[in-house]
Order: C-alpha cells, then structure tokens, then sequence
C-alpha cells in the first residue's frame, strides 16, 4: 500500500513492522519514520503519530544523535502516562534503556530496562517479550552483574523458545558477544553453537552481524581457518545489500584482517585495512576507525616492523583518546538536553498547575472541576458534591474591607482544605467564585457526607475570627447532592441540585447543611442568595 495514502489500521501495521523488526537503514528510516507521523498527525490519531515518533527517537539515537532522541522522549513518555498507554510506554523505556548505555550510565540504563520489563502484558508483541528481557539481560551486564544479566539471559531464551520467536537468534548474538567479551570462552562457544543450530533448524539465514560475533569468538579460540570461513560467508550476506548499517562494513574488514593476520596472510590483511580506513573516513566512523588503528599496529608487529608499529599505536591512542573525547562531549551534550528536558516539562507542569488553581486562597478552581468531575461522575456511584457559601459576606466586605473580606476568604479555604483532606483524602475543595466553595467527596454517601460537612460547618464557625473580622461573625451555608438525587448523572444538574439545596440552607435560617433528606418537600432550585 502507498505510505502517502493509508487509514490506521494500515499505518498501524507499517509502524508495527518498524517496532518489531531490526531496520538496518537507520538514516533512510528516520525519514521514513517522520513522514509516517505527519501521516498519523492528518489521520488525527494521537497513539499512532506517538508511537510513530518513538520509532522516530529510536532513529536518530541509531543515527548517532542522542542528545535530540533524549530530548524528545521526554514527551512520547509523558503522553503514555497521560493517556495510560501501556504498550507504548514499555516501548519508550526500552529505548531509554539504550539511550542511557550509550551514554555509559549503567545505573539509569538498567533502571528503565526493569520496568520495560515489568510494563510488559497481555498485549504486547512475542518480540516485546524476548527483546525487552534481552535488553534487561544487556543492562545488567553493563551494570557488572553477569550473574543476574545470565538469569535473564536464560529466561528470554526460554521465552523465545516457546513463542519461536526469530528475535532469538539475536538474543543469542549478544549473549555470546557478552560472555567473549566477559572472558568466558567456554559459555561464549556454546552460546555460538546454539546459535548456529537454531538458524540451521529454523530455515533463518545467518545474518552478517552474527557471523562478525562468531568469526570473532572463533578468533579468540586461535582456530582461523574456521574465522575465515566465517567471515568470508559475512561478507557475501553483506554484498547483498539487505544488511547495511553505516559501520558494518568497516568492522567486518577489520574482523577478516585479524583473521588474515592469525593466517599470515599480511597483504591481504593489509589491503582489508586500507579498504576499511577508506570507508571510516568517507562514513565517519570514529569508534571503527580506534579498532582499525589498533590492529594496523598488531598487523605491524606480526610482520616484524615494530618502528612502524610503535607509529601505529601511537596513531591508535590519539585516535582513542580523541574518541572518549567526543563521546564525553556527546555525553555532555545530551545530558544537558535531559536536564533541559526536565526543567520544562516541570515548568509546564508548573503553569498548568497554576492554570488550575484560584491565585487568592490556592485551592483548586473551576477548570480544575470541568477536568475532574465529569470522570467522577461516570466512574462513582458513590460521590457527593456540596456547594459552601459564605453567609452574610457582604457586610464584611462593606463594614471592614475588601482586604478583610479576603483574608476571611483565605482562612475559609485553609480551614476546608484542611477538614476534607481528614475526611475523605480522595477529596478535593475548589473556589468557584466569590465567596461560594466546592466540595468534592469521591466514595462518600450522602448521609455520611451530610455528618461530615456539618462538622465541618461547626468547626468553621468557631475559629477564632474576632482578630480579623471583630464583632462579625463567619459562617457558612452547605447544600449537599448526591448522584442519586440529579436528574441525571451529569456535572451540570448534580451542581444545580447542590445548587437548589444551598438557596434552602439559605432560606431555612443560614448556617446549617442540607440535603434531599432534610427538605421535606421543600422544591426550590434557585440560585442561592
């Protein structure tokens, strides 16, 4: 199907095969990935533009640019919370996971990877199951727990097993370059040969990557004939083009010369070098083109030029140091990014708070409840709401002063915050306006509601107010609705039948509470006075 014309579902497949499958191409997928958004964004859904954004992060970390992909994960991460997107939000700390070990900070790398793992569920992929495990496996490595990173090892494997899973086979590839690297060459050739026997038993081809991890174990067991072999078959996988990222190629040559070298074949291990210098230059490639230097000058020694070896080390340490250098900047570079990242999504979140409250007493206001009450309302069968009205609010402000009025105001609002937060920690208290409160009791019936709102009534009235008002007396009237008593159940009618009972309360003598129990008869839904 063309990508430029395509509803959800079709997208939603297309973005699925990039989730769960290795794309080798990682530059041409970046636009890929931001074209896909755009069409995600036109089609006006929001999960589909978000995921195709994370692949799109998951892109430019593979392209080199973490300091951008730690940037913008920041927002996938925060709309999965927002919109409770399970699937997706395990996807984003898989990505973190791998953001933070580029960076070389194990500890965060394997935080992220743990709850990639514990996010996962019935809905998630097969490829979900082993890769997120593996990647849990890798961080506990670079963490120097090989111990706990084998148990987790095994456990994707098993998974895999079960599920046949073709990620299995790059499961394998890292846990056999992990236990080489580790030094355990025993673990490391099992791990290989369990490879190779899977591949052959599932009719999957070799890919180059895994054939460079076994050519290069084979290296290190010193039998290079078998590494020849080995990456001769690498390098016609690669020719065919279906497996190219940026620096494979480079790595492969470097592999082939230490092979030749092993072999004594120095001019061909001669010309690979010369061939992969070549393509690290014209790609770029920092951390291959260390490797490179670093076998020239083993490749020197072998032949007995040691003058022109110590030269070649000499190259290689430069090259090294200039590579931490770098990734040291790039380090820098993205933290500060995560930081900056931090700082304004707290600053967002700041705002948006203060959006939400009344800027005199800091209680909630009535955005807040357009926000908030409408999901209680579908989701509580038990909520109540009263409506809390300052009595005779007026004269304070014409005998004393506004300025008064206000501290009467503010002293109110800290007092219900106070007592509701006692009674019912669900709960929430919001000016509405003026001098009329709401209260808002998530899981408290009525006639419990009606208790503790009277208590609450008591106790306002007798704070003591004669510092701040003198003769006047505070109080207040509180007319209480349950959903049982609106018309229907909708935020409009449930604060119009508080509403009704407060002009009661009002009308009945003032300071007092009540509800649908104490009318009586009583059918009065004006506004309160």
């Amino acid at each position: 199907m063309n990508e430029r014309v395509m509803d959800a579902e079709a997208l939603s497949a297309v973005l699925l095969s990039i989730e769960d499958k290795r794309s080798w191409d990682a530059r041409a997928e970046l636009i890929r990935t931001s074209e896909l958004e755009q069409l995600a964004i036109d089609l006006g859904d929001e999960l589909l533009a978000m995921r195709a954004r994370l692949c799109k992060i998951n892109m430019r970390m593979r392209c080199g640019d973490l300091a951008a992909a730690a940037e913008d994960i920041w927002h996938v991460n925060q709309w999965a919370v927002e919109h409770d997107a399970h699937q997706l939000l395990a996807r984003t700390h898989l990505i973190w996971t791998s953001i933070h070990l580029h960076l070389g900070d194990a500890e965060q790398g394997l935080e992220h990877a743990v709850l990639a793992v514990e996010l996962l569920d019935d809905e998630s992929t097969d490829h979900m199951h082993v890769w997120h495990r593996t990647k849990l496996a890798d961080a506990l490595y670079f963490a120097d727990d090989m111990d706990g990173a084998r148990i987790r090892y095994a456990q994707a494997e098993e998974v895999a097993l079960r599920l046949g899973s073709p990620a299995l086979l790059c499961l394998l590839n890292n846990y056999a370059y992990v236990e080489s690297t580790g030094g355990d060459q025993k673990r490391a050739n099992e791990i290989a040969e369990r490879l190779l026997r899977l591949a052959d038993e599932w009719h999957i081809p070799m890919e180059p990557a895994f054939l460079d991890t076994i050519g290069s174990i084979q290296i290190i067991n010193g039998d290079f004939a078998a590494a020849e072999e080995t990456m001769r078959r690498c390098l016609e996988l690669h020719a065919k083009g279906k497996w190219d990222d940026a620096n494979d190629m480079a790595q492969y040559l470097v592999t082939l010369a230490q092979v030749q070298r092993g072999l004594g074949k120095y001019d061909l291990a001669q010309a690979n070098l010369e061939e992969a210098h070549r393509q690290c230059l014209e790609r770029d490639l920092g951390e291959s083109l260390v490797r490179l230097h670093l076998e020239q000058a083993e490749l020197y020694a072998a032949r007995g030029d040691f003058e022109a070896a110590f030269a070649a080390h000499k190259v290689f340490f430069e090259a090294h140091h200039q590579q931490q250098s770098l990734q040291k900047e790039a380090r820098a570079r993205t933290r500060q990014a995560m930081f900056e990242t931090v700082e304004a999504r707290q600053e967002a979140e700041r705002f948006r708070e203060q959006a939400r409250r009344d800027p005199l007493t800091g209680l909630h206001n009535r955005r807040y409840v357009d926000e908030r009450l409408p999901d209680l309302i579908r989701t509580d069968p038990a909520l109540t709401v009263a409506l809390v009205d300052l009595d005779h609010f007026k004269q304070i402000n014409d005998q004393l002063s506004h300025d008064v009025g206000d501290q009467v105001l503010v002293r109110v609002a800290q007092v219900l915050a106070r007592e509701v937060a006692a009674a019912c920690p669900e709960g929430f208290v919001a000016r509405m306006g003026g001098e009329e409160f709401l209260v808002v009791l998530p899981g408290t019936a009525v006639p419990r509601a009606t208790a503790q709102l009277d208590d609450i009534r008591r106790t306002l009235r007798n704070q003591h107010w004669s510092p701040i008002t003198r003769h006047l007396p505070v109080t207040v009237s509180i007319g209480v609705a349950g959903l049982i008593d609106a018309e229907e159940r909708a935020q409009a009618p449930l604060l119009s039948t508080a509403d009704g009972h407060l002009y009661a309360a009002k009308h009945g003598g003032r300071d007092r509470v009540v509800s649908a129990a104490d009318l009586r008869g009583f059918a009065g839904h004006a506004s309160a006075a």
